[in-house]
């Protein structure tokens, strides 16, 4: 067992690969491992034995549905690299990624440019100001246009795509006059081609071919063009005007500090398929991506004053600081990923849970390859790393871990609701506690996914992002914990929401001691306040000091927590702020029971007749031909959908589809898509929102009879 290496910040990059799925996003991660010696060899998607895809069901599906992370070294850095899914029902692994990344990598298909899932990432990396490198992969393939390609990023994505490096030829030797051969990096003006024979391994420098001249110096204009309109300290502008040469590290440093402000994005380009292009993107990483230096100090409150902002900064001399990102869960124990903001974190220590208020002994600590069961143990790790940890119990995705001196509350990981639902059950009655218990490790380590229990109907109902999602986690229980189970048809997951803010009291109040049952006595008044524009639940206690003891206050916060999942229509509440503002107790007869009760009960009155029924939308991002446009906005339009934008391509040939409907209606839209398009459809939706549903939606979920 060994510390994690003493080795300057600046020096460490946390990077992720985001991309729509099938842009080839896993196997350009396999070329980065490989090129770097992480791997010594070259895994394929379509062989099934990737590096980062270990899952027996990544490796069935060819899709990688569970983040990896992996360290390697390349130049004088360490990057902990982190490969994230691409299918939209796995949104929560890329958010969650993103959360705790400095940097990304955005990998984009040459043919395809911009796609749905790629907005999707794109909008992710903004909301947690990630600067970005972009990646145009598949250069080998028929149609791919690179210069199409960053048209749509400008105009999809809003980005600045400045390119650093260019395509020489596009395509493959079958289908094109001057096939896909290599790129030229603009900063030097010469061209590099990769030898195929030791999958690209050797690099050749040369002179840029004449017939290219000119439109490498083109492109370099442009460059210079971007870098200048925000050379604030006028390092490159002069110079260049004047035709001065211009020193390569200067013009990195300008490029790294543009990056790192977000006003662009540099551009490279490649093809994992055919070995091209890796290694100047891997330099890009290097040169461009920031450190945890270059991050602001990480902010939170203390947890004790909640009005108070306590500030870390990325030392290893700091109040120690980490947010737990993800759980990988099994019956036998749980791995947490962390990620260090401040000080030093070392094994066999005790830590707190800075929202929980509880302490967590840390027993080990790791660094983990891709197979989360190959592992490298450490006796301490430093700020800016990416770890791993066994021992704590009560942890969840999204907590602070902190020095017990010095709380600090980390802003938690706010994920999407899930809009999917399918009954379950055992095949054995003997095996319904194990199902209990397979679903609360699988809840834990994915916040997307929950289950509960129908109050109509009885039946066990597990939750959400899509069908891919839902069915990956019926093959776990049954592949991973060898339980035997049956589902049933998917269904819709609805919400309800407040109408107007109310206070309501609930009380407990039985008889007292001496007479049967024993007496319990609790009031708790709550103040109901809907969130508009914010979807999350937040509860929390206003009570005057000494009012309740801290156990009678957890409880009563517990049972008001516990009611805003059933509504007032059975349904969990979203968008709703929940303050606690006055109570009773009596020394005597109060319990942590009645006060849990009393809780639920404040806010029982305060919902009834009192909250919306809310429906899950989906936004639905089709490419058909044409010629098939038609149908499909008429299909939309059936389901009570809305089209948003119709574009015909600039090939005249595929039309894209943007549309808005609501999930109820789109179990079927696979099959239908297919059916109208001859097979000829490709689509992928993720969720939109919730919207009010109407009153023939609410009436039909409150009265089914009438709808047989």
């Amino acid at each position: 067992m060994a510390a994690a290496p003493k080795i300057d910040l600046s020096k460490i990059r946390n990077l992720g690969v985001i991309a729509h799925i099938d842009a080839g996003k896993t196997t350009t991660t396999e070329h980065l491992l490989f090129y770097s010696g992480s791997t010594h060899h070259l895994g394929r998607v379509d062989d099934g034995n990737t590096t980062t895809d270990w899952n027996e069901e990544e490796q069935e599906r060819g899709i990688t549905i569970y983040s990896a992370c992996i360290p390697f070294k390349w130049r004088d850095c360490t990057v902990n690299l982190i490969d994230t899914p691409g299918h939209v029902d796995f949104t929560a692994e890329v958010e969650r990624s993103l959360r705790v990344l400095d940097g990304a990598v955005v990998v984009f298909d040459a043919q395809k440019g911009v796609e749905a899932q790629s907005e999707t990432v794109w909008r992710q990396a903004n909301k947690y100001s990630v600067p970005r490198l972009i990646f145009i992969n598949k250069m080998d393939v028929v149609g791919a246009n690179f210069a199409k390609a960053l048209d749509a990023t400008r105009k999809r994505l809003a980005a600045n795509p400045v390119p650093i490096a260019i395509p020489v030829g596009a395509g493959s030797i079958k289908d094109s006059d001057r096939p896909f051969a290599g790129t030229i990096d603009l900063l030097t003006l010469k061209m590099l081609t990769f030898d195929p024979s030791d999958s690209g391994q050797t690099i050749t420098e040369s002179a840029i071919p004449e017939d290219m001249q000119l439109e490498a110096e083109e492109w370099r204009e442009k460059l210079f063009d971007a870098l200048t309109a925000h050379d604030d300290k006028d390092r490159l502008t002069s110079a260049f005007l004047e035709g001065k040469p211009i020193p390569l590290e200067t013009i990195r440093t300008v490029i790294r500090d543009q990056t790192l402000a977000g006003l662009i994005h540099p551009v490279l380009c490649g093809s994992g398929r055919e070995h091209i292009g890796i290694q100047p993107l891997l330099d890009a990483v290097t040169y461009y991506l920031p450190s945890p230096l270059d991050k602001p100090p990480v902010i939170g409150t203390n947890p004790k004053k909640t009005d108070k902002p306590e500030k870390r900064k990325a030392d290893p001399k700091e109040p120690f600081s980490g947010l737990v990102f993800k759980v990988v869960a099994d019956t036998h124990s749980e791995l947490y990923y962390l990620r260090i903001y401040s000080g030093t974190l070392k094994s066999q220590s005790r830590m707190t849970n800075a929202g929980k208020g509880n302490k967590e002994n840390i027993s080990k600590l790791y660094h983990t390859m891709a197979d989360p069961t190959q592992r490298q143990e450490l006796s301490e790790a430093y700020a800016g790393d990416i770890v791993a940890l066994i021992g704590l119990k009560d942890s969840v995705t999204g907590d602070t871990l902190c020095d017990t001196q010095h709380p600090i509350l980390l802003e938690p990981i706010q994920f999407a609701q899930a809009v999917v639902s399918r009954s379950i059950e055992p095949e054995s009655s003997g095996d319904r506690q194990k199902l209990t218990d397979i679903l609360n490790l699988l809840k834990k380590e994915d916040p997307t996914f929950n289950w509960g229990i129908d109050k109509d109907s009885g039946q066990t109902l597990m939750n959400g992002m899509g069908m891919l999602h839902l069915e990956i986690k019926k093959h776990r229980m049954e592949r991973d914990f060898k339980l035997k189970i049956r589902v049933g048809k998917p269904r819709v997951s609805y919400r309800e929401t407040l109408r107007s803010t109310r206070r309501a009291e609930g009380e407990c109040i039985k008889s007292a001691p001496g007479a049967a049952g024993g007496g319990q006595f609790a009031k708790v008044t709550v103040e109901l306040e809907p969130t508009p524009g914010d979807p999350s639940i937040f509860v929390r206690s206003r009570l005057a000091p000494d009012t309740l003891t801290p156990e009678f206050e957890a409880a009563a916060e517990a049972g008001v927590r516990g009611a805003l999942e059933s509504g007032n229509l059975g349904f969990p509440m979203m968008g709703v702020r929940a303050t606690i503002v006055d109570a009773a107790k009596d020394d005597q007869l109060s319990t942590d029971v009645a006060f849990n009760m009393a809780g639920a009960m404040a806010v029982n009155n305060a919902v009834r007749d009192n909250t919306d029924l809310l429906e899950p939308w989906m936004r639905l991002t089709a490419q058909v031909p044409e010629e098939f446009g038609g149908a499909i906005i008429g299909d939309i339009g059936a389901r009570r959908g809305e089209v948003i934008q119709f574009e015909v391509q600039p090939d005249g040939i595929v039309a894209e589809v943007v549309a808005i409907a609501p999930m109820a209606n789109l179990f079927d839209y696979a099959d239908k898509a297919r059916s109208l398009t001859q097979g000829r459809a490709a689509y992928s939706m993720e969720p939109l929102d919730y919207r009010k549903a109407s009153d023939d939606v609410v009436n039909r979920i409150l009265h089914p009879e009438n709808y047989v």
